[in-house]
């Protein structure tokens, strides 16, 4: 397997925020461009931005521009924001991707999985009938056919 264009969004992506930053807080503080920083649609109080470690095409997170560790730290117009945006995410996976069926959902702490506990964020992603297949299972590895930057387009392209 080839995927040479991801090395230079790894590097990227995974270099250290200064001084222990969140990492969301870091992209979005960066001031890099949306597009750069492959930001798919945000609002005064909330933002959808492409998942760097992306289970399937068109892998997106839904999280508040402040920095809370969970739902209920958000205030109603945080939370409000944060759930029109995972609605319109859907709308954009449907018509980009006609996915079979969607996974919606949080990992609130370290011991539930979440690799960023400190920003609360929900994972919105488009998923087909079989598509789980023998790299998955038994190498460990996700065959992504899609360039992060192309997924981009397409669900700018889609988005509501």
């Amino acid at each position: 397997m080839w995927a040479g264009w991801r090395s230079e969004y790894i590097e990227d992506v995974t270099s250290r925020p200064p001084d222990g930053q969140c990492v969301f807080c870091a992209i979005l503080g960066s001031g890099r461009s949306d597009e750069q920083n492959h930001v798919l649609w945000r609002s005064e109080l909330a933002v959808a931005i492409l998942n760097a470690y992306p289970y399937t095409n068109g892998h997106l997170m839904v999280l508040p521009l402040r920095h809370v560790a969970g739902p209920e730290d958000l205030t109603v117009e945080e939370s409000r924001a944060v759930w029109q945006g995972m609605a319109e995410a859907i709308g954009a996976l449907r018509a980009a991707y006609a996915p079979d069926g969607m996974n919606v959902g949080a990992n609130l702490g370290t011991a539930a999985g979440a690799g960023i506990p400190g920003h609360f964020h929900l994972h919105v992603l488009p998923r087909w009938s079989g598509d789980t297949n023998f790299m998955t299972s038994v190498a460990e590895t996700r065959v992504l056919p899609e360039a992060l930057g192309r997924s981009a387009e397409k669900l700018r392209a889609a988005w509501p």
